[in-house]
C-alpha cells in the first residue's frame, strides 16, 4: 500500500467517517497539552488529568492540537499513560453526540467560554499606529473644504 493510500485510510478512520456511539469502555476527553513522543495530556469531564498515546497507525498522519476533543479507550499496562486515542472528534461528530445526549455537559460549557473572546483579551500590536474613527460631520466638512480649495486652484485662484 502506498503512503498516500495509507494516509487516506488512516484519515478516514481517525476523523469519524461513520457515526457510531462510543462503547462502554470509551470516553470523551479534551486535549490540554502535547507532551511530545505522541503523548497528549487530556482532561475528563470530571476534571481528572492524565496522558494518552497516539496509536502507531495515526502517527505522522494525524495531528491533534490543544482544545480538540478525542475519543479514548483505556489501556491496562500504563501507570502514567492511561488511554489510547481511538477517534478525533470534529464538529459533525460533536453535533451527533449532542443530538444523542452523549456529550458531557462540562465540555459544553467550556466550549462556549472558549468561543467567547473579549476584545480586552486580544493581542494589541504596538508596532502599528492606532487609527481613530472620525465622525461623519468632520469628514463631510473637511471634504467640502478640500473641494473648494481644489476648485480655486483649477480656476487660477479666483
Amino acid at each position: 500500500m502506498s503512503k498516500v493510500t495509507k494516509r487516506k485510510h488512516v484519515m478516514n478512520e481517525a476523523l469519524w467517517d461513520n457515526y457510531e456511539l462510543p462503547k462502554e469502555n470509551q470516553s470523551i476527553v479534551k486535549v490540554l497539552k502535547n507532551r511530545g513522543n505522541n503523548l497528549h495530556e487530556v482532561t475528563t469531564p470530571s476534571g481528572e488529568e492524565y496522558l494518552v498515546s497516539m496509536p502507531t497507525k495515526f502517527r505522522k498522519n494525524i495531528w491533534v492540537k490543544r482544545g480538540d476533543y478525542i475519543l479514548v479507550e483505556p489501556i491496562i499496562e500504563g501507570d502514567k499513560v492511561k488511554a489510547e486515542i481511538v477517534k478525533i472528534m470534529n464538529k459533525d461528530s460533536i453535533k451527533y453526540y449532542k443530538e444523542n445526549n452523549l456529550w458531557p455537559k462540562e465540555f459544553d460549557d467550556s466550549r462556549k467560554q472558549d468561543a467567547e473572546l473579549n476584545e480586552d483579551d486580544l493581542f494589541v500590536n504596538t508596532n502599528r499606529v492606532q487609527m481613530t474613527q472620525y465622525h461623519s460631520e468632520t469628514d463631510s466638512s473637511d471634504s467640502s473644504d478640500d473641494s473648494d480649495s481644489n476648485s480655486d486652484i483649477e480656476n487660477g485662484g479666483k
